[in-house]
């Protein structure tokens, strides 16, 4: 159960909220083990030798049926899921006339082209095998993330960018109710500013993020007394580009479990997304007081010259301008740095996010009346 699942959890059950969970893991001793059907050992489990997009498909399909036989009973009130995992259920819902909320993790499923590319990788196809066939029924499909933005009674949305790629298909404002993370402001905090100007990247090393671009500019600016941190799993579509961009001030870190050590021992974070729903390190780097390179399409955390730059996703020569002003400019990155610590402490802690989730449960509630 990640962080934000965690916090979700822990909003429902503190708000008075929690029938029931169900997750494929629980290891939190918080709340109840009798509020939580741990789903760690599971039939889905003898086909996870399946390439990930259908073994992660089958999980979801599994989840959905589960959730909605407990529906079934006529025992809840309200139901809360996550785009992809509840179609079975929010029918359900439906009859029943149980609200539903479902929360967007990133974008309406045709609100980005890279996203609308990735989900035809695996389509089906003419003369394909019997095995292929079944396998392919284990997708997620567009068409199941269409059905449930449309039966869902409120879809809780991480940002305006994210939100706006629900407006422009048709989907009414009522529907749409605007969720932002948190983080946790005493884990994450401002650390000593290092002698030598450090860029930070934090992250999934995967050109989605926009860790060829950082390199790029990286590699053309060639600072003096400067480095630049990449922290986050090396994927093998990044590699090609640290090969091609680099620079003997780069340090590959890799995943770790410990980001705040390296955010809170950084100048800048530099983090050019392509798309996300609202990017938890955007919230992490605010905390520990770091001015940010951005985009818009990784959330609402930086606004333009406030708490960091905001760039074009895929514009080195801003990204590069960017790094470069910062670097020539201390007394900024102590000014926007402050700012970005201020923010998250005023409007996106935990407790921000758990006030706002109930507020949402309210809300749905009170549609189905």
């Amino acid at each position: 159960m990640d962080t934000d699942a965690f916090e979700t959890l822990r909003a429902s059950y503190r708000g008075g909220f929690l029938g029931k969970a169900i997750a494929y893991d629980n290891r939190q001793k918080e709340i109840p083990a009798s509020l939580i059907r741990s789903l760690r050992w599971h039939p889905v489990r003898l086909i996870s030798f399946l390439d990930r997009p259908y073994y992660y498909g089958a999980k979801k399909k599994y989840l959905d049926w589960i959730a909605s036989r407990h529906l079934a009973t006529g025992r809840y009130d309200l139901f809360h899921s996550w785009s992809g995992d509840c179609l079975r259920s929010l029918k359900v819902t439906k009859r029943r006339g149980i609200p539903s909320v479902v929360e967007i993790p990133t974008w309406h499923r045709d609100g980005g082209k890279e996203k609308v590319r990735r989900s035809k990788i695996a389509a089906p196809t003419e003369n394909i095998s019997s095995f292929q066939r079944w396998k392919n029924r284990l997708l997620l499909q567009r068409k199941r993330f269409i059905e449930e933005y449309k039966l869902a009674d409120l879809l809780l949305v991480l940002s305006q960018k994210a939100a706006n790629t629900f407006r422009v298909r048709g989907l009414p404002e009522e529907k749409l109710f605007y969720l932002p993370r948190g983080v946790d402001v005493e884990r994450f905090r401002p650390g000593k500013r290092p002698r030598k100007f450090r860029a930070v990247f934090a992250g999934a090393l995967i050109r989605r993020k926009g860790i060829q671009h950082v390199l790029e500019a990286w590699h053309r600016l060639n600072l003096p007394d400067a480095e630049l941190w990449l922290v986050g799993f090396v994927h093998e579509e990044a590699k090609p580009y640290l090969k091609e961009f680099w620079r003997d001030n780069i340090r590959v870190v890799g995943f770790v479990r410990d980001p705040e050590n390296y955010l809170s021992a950084s100048t800048v974070h530099v983090f050019p997304s392509q798309w996300e729903g609202s990017a938890k390190v955007t919230y992490e780097a605010a905390a520990c007081a770091l001015p940010q390179i951005t985009t818009r399409e990784a959330g609402d955390v930086v606004r333009n010259g406030i708490e960091g730059i905001i760039v074009k996703p895929g514009d080195v020569n801003a990204i590069a301008a960017a790094v470069e002003h910062l670097y020539g400019h201390p007394e900024i990155v102590e000014q926007m740095g402050a700012a970005a610590r201020r923010r998250v402490v005023e409007n996106f802690t935990w407790d921000h996010f758990r006030a706002r989730l109930l507020d949402a449960y309210e809300t749905a509630m009170r549609m189905v009346r």
